[in-house]
C-alpha cells in the first residue's frame, strides 16, 4: 500500500473514499454529516462507520464517517484502531484509493503515524495460502491536513515503517510449521538482514554444543529439524551512549507439540504461533534498520521445534545451561524457558548490557490478564519504566507482575539447580522467576505475550490471527533510548 501525506484542503483531496473521524460530544456539520446526526445515524460512537456517497463540497466519491468516541478519550492508539477499522470496511466495498482526514487539533505527527499504522495493519489478511483470484487490496493511503502539517510526511513514512514490520512478523506467525523450520526462519532473518544491510549469523547444532548450549540443545533433540540461533545486529555510526547495548531476545519454537509432556490435540494447530516472540525481534530490526536509533541492538532468536521423537528429552532429564547452572526438566512443555536460558546468558556473553526478551510463555498469564494485556516481568524499575512508557507511546497494553525472589522456593529441585516448572500456582510468575536465574545482574524486562500474540477472532481493525504485538514498543524504546 502506497502511503502519503495530502496538504490540499479536504474539499480538493481525492480519493476513492475519505474517512472522517467524527465524535460523541462534538458535532461536525461537514459533507452532510450534520443532517445525519441531527437524524440519529450518526453518534460518533466508537468505530461507528457511515458511509456517504456523493457528499457535498468534496471531491472524493464517498465520504465515512468514523466514530472516534468522547474527543478527551481519542489519543492516538484510538486513531490506529480507527484507521483500520475504516480501511478494512472500506476495502470491502472494493475501495482502492483512501484518505483519511485529520482536523487541527490532531494535526500532528503521534496521530498521522498512527492513522498510517492502522491502515497499513488493517489491510493485512492471513490468506496467503488461498487460492482464489479475487482477493481484494487498498493500492494507496493519504493522511490529508491542510492545518499545521509540520513534520507529517516524515511521520507518514515512520507509520508506514513501523506497519510494515509489523506485517512482515505477523507473516512470519502466520506461516505453518511445515513450511516455517528454524532453519527456514533462520533463512527469512537473513533475507531481510540483507535487504535491510544488517549483519547476521546463524549458529548451527555443532556450534551451540560448543558454547555448552544444553538446555536449548536438550529441547531440540526430538525434532528431525536442525535447531538454528540467529543473531542480527544494528550498530549506529556514533552512539549516543556507548555504555548502552540493547538485546532483544526472542522465543522461536516453530512448532511446539509439547515434547513427551504432549499438549492436548484441541487447538495444537495453533501452536505455529510459538514463534511470535522470535518473529517480533525479526520485525523489530527491519524497522530499526530504517529509523536508526542511536544505541547498539542485538536480536538474539533461538529457534527449534519441539517435538516428542524417539530422541526427546524426557521429564526428569537433567540438562547443563550454558550459564553452567543445571536444570530438571519436569515438563517438556515447559521448552521455552529452556531455549530462552541460553539465549539470554548469550547475550549477555556479547556484551548486552540491557536485556529485553519476548515469549509466548505461559498459559498461566491468560489466565492473569486474559487477551487484552502483555504480562511483564522485570528485575529493575528504571528497566520495567522504560519499557511501559514505550508500551503506552505504542498503545500496547502490558500489566507489570511481580517479581520477588520468595517465588523461587517453587523452582526447587532435589537433583539439579533449579526445576523448570514450579506447580500450578503463579505460573506465568515462575517461569519468569526461571529465566531472571540467567539474566543475572543484567538489567532485563521479559513480556509474556502468549495471550496477546494470537487473535482467535478478527477485531473491526485487524484480521484473525497473528498480532505482531510487542515489536512496535520494542522499537520505540530503541529509538527513545536516552
Amino acid at each position: 500500500m502506497q502511503s502519503t501525506f495530502d496538504a490540499r484542503p479536504l474539499e480538493q483531496v481525492e480519493a476513492g473514499a475519505l474517512i472522517v473521524p467524527v465524535f460523541e460530544d462534538k458535532k461536525d456539520p461537514r459533507f452532510g454529516a450534520g443532517d445525519l446526526f441531527e437524524a440519529g445515524e450518526i453518534t460518533g460512537k466508537p468505530l461507528e462507520l457511515t458511509l456517504l456517497h456523493g457528499a457535498p463540497g468534496v471531491a472524493a466519491r464517498r465520504v465515512l464517517f468514523a466514530g472516534a468516541g468522547k474527543v478527551d478519550k481519542f489519543d492516538p492508539a484510538e486513531m490506529r484502531k480507527l484507521a483500520g477499522a475504516a480501511v478494512r470496511h472500506l476495502k470491502s466495498k472494493s475501495v482502492k484509493r483512501i484518505a483519511l482526514a485529520l482536523d487541527a487539533d490532531r494535526a500532528t505527527p503521534e496521530y498521522a503515524c498512527a492513522a498510517v499504522e492502522g491502515a497499513i495493519l488493517g489491510d493485512y489478511e492471513p490468506d496467503r495460502y488461498k487460492t482464489a483470484d479475487d482477493k481484494k487490496t487498498v493500492e494507496a493511503f493519504a493522511v490529508a491536513a491542510a492545518a499545521g502539517g509540520q513534520g507529517l510526511a516524515e511521520a507518514v513514512t515512520r507509520g508506514r515503517i513501523l506497519a510494515e514490520a509489523q506485517n512482515f512478523t505477523r507473516g512470519l506467525v502466520n506461516e505453518p510449521a511445515n513450511r516455517l523450520t528454524p532453519l527456514n526462519v533462520a533463512e527469512a532473518a537473513r533475507q531481510m538482514a540483507s535487504e535491510y544491510h544488517l549483519p547476521c549469523e546463524v549458529l548451527d547444532g555443532a556450534q551451540m554444543a560448543a558454547l555448552g548450549m544444553g538446555a536449548l540443545l536438550g529441547v531440540s533433540q526430538g525434532s528431525a529439524e536442525p535447531p538454528a540461533f540467529i543473531v542480527i545486529r544494528y550498530q549506529p555510526a556514533q552512539a549516543a551512549s556507548p555504555a548502552v547495548h540493547l538485546g532483544l531476545v526472542g522465543k522461536g519454537v516453530t512448532f511446539d507439540t509439547g515434547g513427551i509432556s504432549i499438549k492436548p490435540a484441541d487447538g495444537m494447530e495453533k501452536m505455529k504461533y510459538d514463534m511470535a516472540g522470535g518473529a517480533s525481534m525479526i520485525g523489530a530490526m527491519r524497522a530499526i534498520a530504517q529509523l536508526k536509533p542511536a544505541i547498539p541492538v542485538t536480536a538474539f532468536i533461538p529457534c527449534v521445534e519441539n517435538m516428542p521423537g524417539s530422541r526427546a528429552q524426557r521429564p526428569g532429564d537433567i540438562v547443563t545451561a550454558m550459564s553452567g547452572k543445571t536444570i530438571e526438566v519436569i515438563n517438556t512443555d515447559a521448552e521455552g524457558r529452556l531455549i530462552l536460558a541460553d539465549a539470554l546468558a548469550y547475550a549477555r556473553k556479547l556484551g548486552c548490557t540491557h536485556l529485553v526478551d519476548a515469549a509466548t510463555l505461559t498459559g498461566a498469564v491468560v489466565v492473569a490478564l486474559g487477551h487484552l494485556n502483555v504480562g511483564l516481568f522485570a528485575n529493575e524499575d528504571a528497566m520495567r519504566d522504560r519499557v511501559l512508557r514505550a508500551a503506552k507511546a505504542e498503545g500496547e497494553r502490558m500489566w507489570a507482575l511481580p517479581l520477588e525472589d520468595d517465588y523461587k522456593e517453587y523452582l526447587k529441585s532435589a537433583f539439579a539447580d533449579l526445576a523448570n516448572v514450579g506447580g500450578r500456582w503463579g505460573g506465568a510468575i515462575t517461569a519468569a522467576i526461571f529465566l531472571k536465574e540467567f539474566a543475572e545482574d543484567t538489567p532485563w524486562v521479559h513480556l509474556d505475550i502468549a495471550g496477546t500474540a494470537w487473535l482467535d477472532d478478527a477485531k473491526p481493525y485487524l484480521a484473525k490471527g497473528p498480532s505482531g504485538v510487542s515489536m512496535r514498543t520494542l522499537v520505540r524504546l530503541a529509538m527513545d533510548w536516552q
